[in-house]
């Protein structure tokens, strides 16, 4: 029994106990008041039960009704207020494979997901591999590629396997973070085209991450544009915040409860970034400066993370994006 925890959750007037593996994802969890138990991961049935008994029999009971003020006319404890239609207890957090609940949490109106597989499943996305498979299918050879290196011939590849070097440096340091609690995705594909280079989920919140390659360069960020070497501008902010704008729309059509995401800005190998006077809109950082998004704390509860990371990991939670 020593894969699964046991952690108690106490919100709106809802006392539960979550049975979790070692990644934070729920495999049953029990309501402290009524002893009603429900398993969302059949495998783990028989450890997740053993854990929810004892931990169940351990728990103080209940105080015991206090008697009538008036002892000759005696009248019957009330009962339990009943839950409001208005607001409905938050679901339990999804395992893989399991659809989420239709609403709940004070939302109405989201929508449930199909069992994850593993094609649907984008945890298993490295970074950069939505590059990698354009350039599988559409790129040049490996023999073409390595003539064209040794030649020093430019061609109109080389951007792209500059961002494909670009997305798996900064992913490999957005990894670093799983170790305080985050959750990270790679390479989600969106239906109108391209993708969302990484998505971090985490006790500070919920984050777009947009990768820039510029090795070597000077960026000049403003609010809406950018500039390398004091060149022409690129609306890089502006389409950092349409993207979190976007990932908060899907995200909460499918969660219940209210998604901020914030758009996060990442350059490789940028030799300096001075800013416009004034507060940017879009965090910004050299790859090695995602770290300080690590210590944020206070916008997820651990049960939301999951909730969230289960969702966004769902690869038909993107079709309409």
């Amino acid at each position: 029994m020593g894969r699964l925890k046991v952690s108690r959750w106490r919100k709106s007037g809802h006392d539960r106990l979550y049975v979790n593996l070692p990644d934070g994802v729920a495999v049953a969890w029990a309501d402290c008041r009524t002893g009603r138990v429900t398993v969302l991961a059949e495998e783990h049935r028989e450890e997740a039960l053993a854990l929810l008994g004892r931990h169940l029999a351990e728990l103080p009971e209940p105080p015991a009704p206090q008697p009538a003020a008036d002892p000759r006319r005696p009248e019957p404890a009330p009962p339990p207020p009943a839950p409001q239609p208005s607001a409905p207890p938050p679901p339990a957090p999804q395992a893989p494979g399991r659809p989420a609940p239709a609403s709940g949490g004070g939302r109405t109106g989201t929508r449930s997901l199909p069992p994850l597989r593993a094609p649907d499943d984008l945890a298993l996305n490295r970074p950069g591999s939505g590059i990698e498979e354009m350039l599988r299918s559409k790129g040049p050879s490996r023999f073409r590629r390595t003539l064209d290196r040794l030649l020093r011939r430019e061609t109109e590849w080389d951007p792209w396997f500059k961002g494909l070097a670009g997305e798996r440096i900064a992913g490999a340091e957005l990894d670093r973070l799983r170790s305080r609690g985050w959750k990270v995705l790679h390479s989600i594909p969106l239906t109108r085209g391209g993708d969302i280079d990484h998505l971090l989920v985490g006790p500070g919140g919920v984050f777009t991450v947009n990768t820039k390659n510029f090795g070597g360069k000077s960026i000049w960020v403003g609010d809406d544009v950018v500039k390398v070497d004091h060149g022409p501008a690129h609306p890089y902010p502006a389409r950092s915040r349409a993207e979190a704008a976007l990932a908060r729309g899907v995200l909460e059509r499918h969660c219940p409860f209210p998604v901020e995401v914030e758009p996060v800005l990442v350059f490789v190998g940028a030799r300096e970034i001075p800013r416009a006077a004034g507060r940017s809109r879009v965090r910004v950082y050299r790859e090695r400066e995602v770290a300080a998004l690590g210590p944020l704390t206070g916008r997820l509860a651990p049960e939301q993370v999951d909730i969230v990371y289960a969702v966004a990991r769902h690869r038909r939670a993107w079709l309409a994006a």
